[in-house]
């Protein structure tokens, strides 16, 4: 018999939620074959096998949420015939005495007692990368009791060897605790209606409340007259379609622009690590997306390196993954700057929350036709307008530097053909 476990999925995901298995107990299996779909924080992921054979046991159900190293089905490696089930639909199948089985489920049918691998319940909830956490399991390290510098709290594999290294004492047994039970909201009045959470959902919302506490975020407005853009993108639209086949939008324009700022202003392309700011030579710049299942980032890379029809083509590809939900892990890692549009959806004006551990996010919104003074305020045009803004982290980025690189992404978009001369 071989198990199918759960593989090292990326940095900073260590669990998923089981969304789907694509296969029942008796079917057969092929090797590189997905079995189920699994939902993490931040794409959905097919899990596959890495045997031919025949599906025998499932050992979690749908919903049930397992660890990057668990053991989720065992496969009758070699088996061709379909053989009987070991489990319902409704429910998993949980090998008795079987020293090598999943981790214990939350579940509200009788309790079922398995041995899990070596973690602590509280280890299970931490935030480690893939190298943290294999590196802690072979040195028998429990990973909450990791002290590490991360302002988010993840744990890297220097903190595991720091904590390996370290002095050891006399080990206190810690008191018996019993994990306090969820508390649960039962409706008074039945045009209430209870949703749970989604597992992105969850996540979307503990990332932007830890940037809120871990971050001194501000934000700083500024406002764009877009008319020479919108003529440009009518003077040259069907040419770039036909050309390139693909349409001349917005979006590419406010990605040069920004990375050129970034050049201008390089502490809003980095990020901090403990008391030392991470400086990156490269723009990866981050593209939110909303979708039904919850707000993406995918990123677009070196975009200081494509022109604006591979931006425009690339953010169009990502969009329609995202949407999708198609997204790969490696879509949305490694961006240095993030570009939100709220105008899509109407806003005038909104502060844009940062997208950890990014230290700059720029706000677009609506476009909408004002009348503004122009010729050193001599005459009074209807312009198409759009407010911009920049959220910020303080602790890396004074609010010169803020106000520099807002301006810098105005003049660049009030005069477009200075964006030709920074590709």
């Amino acid at each position: 018999m071989a198990e199918v476990k759960v593989p090292e999925l990326a940095e900073s995901i260590t669990e998923g939620t089981i969304s789907n298995w694509l296969k029942k107990p008796g079917e057969t299996v092929s090797k590189g074959e997905a079995i189920l779909e699994l939902e993490t924080d931040k794409v959905n992921v097919d899990i596959i096998s890495d045997y031919d054979g025949v599906l025998k046991e499932t050992l979690f159900a749908e919903g049930d949420t397992v660890n990057v190293g668990d053991t989720i089905a065992i496969v009758d490696e070699g088996a061709s015939a379909p053989v009987e089930p070991a489990q319902s639909d409704a429910a998993p199948s949980v090998p008795e005495q079987s020293p090598k089985t999943a981790a214990p489920q939350e579940k509200t049918q009788e309790p079922v007692t398995v041995q899990s691998t070596a973690k602590s319940p509280a280890a299970s909830n931490i935030i480690a990368s893939p190298a943290a956490r294999k590196l802690a399991r072979e040195k028998g390290i429990d990973l909450s009791q990791v002290p590490t510098v991360d302002p988010l709290g993840r744990v890297n594999k220097q903190d595991v060897l720091n904590a390996a290294n370290a002095p050891k004492t006399a080990a206190v047994a810690p008191a018996a605790t019993s994990k306090p039970a969820a508390s649960v909201f039962v409706p008074q009045d039945d045009r209430v209606e209870v949703v749970k959470m989604s597992r992105r959902r969850q996540t979307i919302a503990k990332n932007l409340k830890n940037v809120q506490n871990t971050a001194a975020i501000l934000t700083t407005f500024n406002e764009v007259d877009l008319s020479a853009v919108m003529e440009l993108r009518k003077k040259r639209k069907d040419e770039f379609l036909k050309q390139h086949d693909v349409k001349l939008g917005f979006m590419s324009f406010f990605t040069k622009a920004v990375v050129a700022a970034l050049k201008q202003i390089p502490y809003l392309n980095a990020e901090i690590h403990d008391n030392e700011f991470i400086l990156k030579k490269y723009y990866n710049i981050g593209i939110a997306v909303s979708t039904d299942s919850g707000l993406v980032v995918p990123v677009v890379r070196d975009a200081d390196r494509k022109n604006f029809a591979e931006i425009e083509k690339e953010i169009a590809d990502l969009a329609i993954k995202a949407r999708e939900s198609k997204l790969a892990l490696a879509d949305m890692q490694d961006g240095t700057f993030t570009i939100t549009n709220g105008g899509t959806f109407g806003s005038l004006l909104s502060t844009p929350i940062l997208n950890a551990p990014q230290v700059g996010i720029l706000g677009m919104h609506s476009i909408k036709y004002r009348p503004v003074a122009v010729d050193n305020n001599t005459r009074i045009e209807i312009r198409p307008m759009m407010y911009i803004a920049l959220s910020y982290d303080h602790r890396i980025v004074d609010g010169k530097e803020a106000v520099t690189f807002l301006v810098k992404v105005k003049e660049m978009l009030e005069d477009p053909e200075k964006l030709l001369l920074e590709s």
